[in-house]
C-alpha cells in the first residue's frame, strides 16, 4: 500500500525521522508479526531435521570416479564464515541505519526479510539435497580414505570404508549450500542498499551501482571457492545461486517496495501507518502541530547527513 497523503509523494514531515524506535514502537511491531517469528522457528526446526536424515545415495559406479576424484581439501570459507557473511553482515548495515534514522519499521522489517530468505533457502537447499544425493567431486577419496576401492560385485555400487559423517556429505553436492546461503543473504543487502541509495533514481551515479554490487560479488567469490575446493561442481553453484538469488528477491518485495520505485527507501507498514495518521488526524490539526518542510529530494531528505 502507497502512502497516499496531502504531502507530496515520497515526502514527509522532517518531525516524523526518529520518531519510532526500537523503545516506543518495538514491541508492537514484533507483536504485530508474532506469526512470522513463529514460522520462522518452525523453518529452522525443519532444517535441522533436514540435516539431520540421511540423503539419498546415489549409485557410483567404477567408471563414474572420473570426475569424483579431485582432492579432499578443507573450505577455504568455513562453514560458521557463511551465516556471517549472509546474516551478521547484512544485519549490521540494517542497525548503522537504524542508528543514524530511528526507524524501528525499517530495522524490524530488514531483519524478518533477511531471516526468512536464509532459511526458507536454507530449506529448499537442504530438501534438494537430501533427495538429489549428488556425490561431490571429492567423493572417491571420502569413501575410500586409503585410495583402495571397493565395490558391490553384483550391483557394481561403491562399498565404502570411510567416516560415516563424511560420506554422508559427500552425497549432499547439489546444490551448494555455501552459496545458496550466501546468494540469499548478500543479494537481499543488495536490495536493501539500493532503495536506501537510490540506485535507480536515473541521475548517472554509477559509483552507488558499484557499491551495492559489493555484496554480490562476495556471494560470487564465496560460490567460486566452492569449485576450486572440489566440494562442489559448477552446476552445483549455479543452481544454489540462483535459489539464493530468487528467494531474497521474493523475501525483500513481501516487506519492501522496489527500488527503482519513489518509495523504494522505506518498508510498506511504513506507508501504511502514514496513511492510517492522517486519516486519524484531521489536515488542520496536522498542519498546525507538524513543522513542514517540503522534500523535493528524497534521497537528500533521507540518505544526506541531517543539517
Amino acid at each position: 500500500m502507497s502512502y497516499s497523503g496531502s504531502d507530496p509523494v515520497g515526502e514527509m514531515p522532517e518531525v516524523w525521522l526518529g520518531s519510532h524506535t526500537a523503545r516506543s514502537h518495538g514491541v508492537k511491531v514484533a507483536r504485530i508479526h508474532m506469526h512470522d517469528w513463529l514460522i520462522l522457528l518452525l523453518l529452522v526446526i525443519i532444517d535441522a531435521l533436514l540435516n539431520f536424515i540421511e540423503p539419498f545415495h546415489r549409485f557410483v559406479g567404477q567408471g563414474m570416479m572420473t570426475d569424483l576424484t579431485y582432492p579432499f581439501k578443507p573450505n577455504t570459507v568455513p562453514v560458521w564464515a557463511v551465516p556471517i557473511l549472509a546474516g551478521v553482515l547484512p544485519i549490521a548495515v540494517f542497525c548503522v541505519y537504524y542508528y543514524y534514522r530511528k526507524d524501528v519499521y525499517d530495522l524490524h522489517h530488514s531483519i524478518l526479510g533477511l531471516l526468512f530468505s536464509l532459511l526458507v533457502t536454507g530449506v529448499i537447499t537442504d530438501a534438494i539435497k537430501d533427495a538429489v544425493g549428488r556425490p561431490r567431486p571429492n567423493f572417491f577419496w571420502r569413501c575410500f580414505p586409503d585410495g583402495k576401492e571397493a565395490f558391490n560385485p553384483v550391483t557394481k555400487d561403491v562399498i565404502c570404508h570411510g567416516d560415516a559423517k563424511v560420506i554422508k556429505e559427500g552425497y549432499k553436492s547439489f546444490p551448494s549450500g555455501h552459496s545458496s546461503w550466501s546468494f540469499a543473504g548478500l543479494t537481499y543487502l543488495a536490495w536493501y542498499m539500493s532503495g536506501k541509495l537510490r540506485v535507480f533514481d536515473r541521475r548517472g551515479h554509477v559509483a552507488k551501482l558499484c557499491i551495492i554490487l559489493i555484496p554480490v560479488l562476495i556471494a560470487v567469490l564465496v560460490g567460486i571457492s566452492r569449485v576450486d575446493d572440489y566440494w562442489h561442481h559448477w552446476t552445483d553453484v549455479f543452481a544454489g545461486a540462483l535459489i539464493g538469488t530468487t528467494v531474497a528477491a521474493f523475501c525483500y518485495l513481501q516487506f519492501f517496495p522496489y527500488p527503482n520505485e519513489i518509495e523504494g527507501w522505506a518498508p510498506h507498514a511504513f506507508f501504511e501507518m502514514m496513511a492510517e495518521r492522517n486519516k486519524v488526524q484531521p489536515s488542520g490539526v496536522r498542519a498546525n502541530s507538524i513543522c513542514m518542510r517540503g522534500m523535493t529530494d528524497i534521497e537528500t531528505a533521507f540518505m544526506a547527513a541531517d543539517t
